[in-house]
């Protein structure tokens, strides 16, 4: 998870980008700032992902193959 300064430092960017524009050394730390937002975002997705089950109306387990292949990779079936 990304620390509460790196997400302000992140929007002081994006506003100052709109405002007024960014040094070509702002530019890069947003750039890599943003690429680490992104991986923890698609970090915390895949952990959800792992946990879920779906089920139908009738309560059956109709999770996805795709799913339950990752669960079992990950041993937690």
């Amino acid at each position: 998870m990304l620390s509460k300064e790196k997400l302000d430092r992140i929007n002081q960017l994006a506003k100052k980008s709109k405002e007024e524009g960014l040094t070509i050394k702002e530019q890069s730390e947003q750039k890599e700032l943003r690429q680490e937002y992104l991986q923890n975002v698609r970090k915390s997705f895949k952990n959800q992902f792992k946990s879920m089950t779906v089920k139908d109306p009738e309560g059956n387990d109709v999770t996805p193959q795709k799913v339950r292949d990752l669960q079992k990779k990950n041993n937690k079936h």
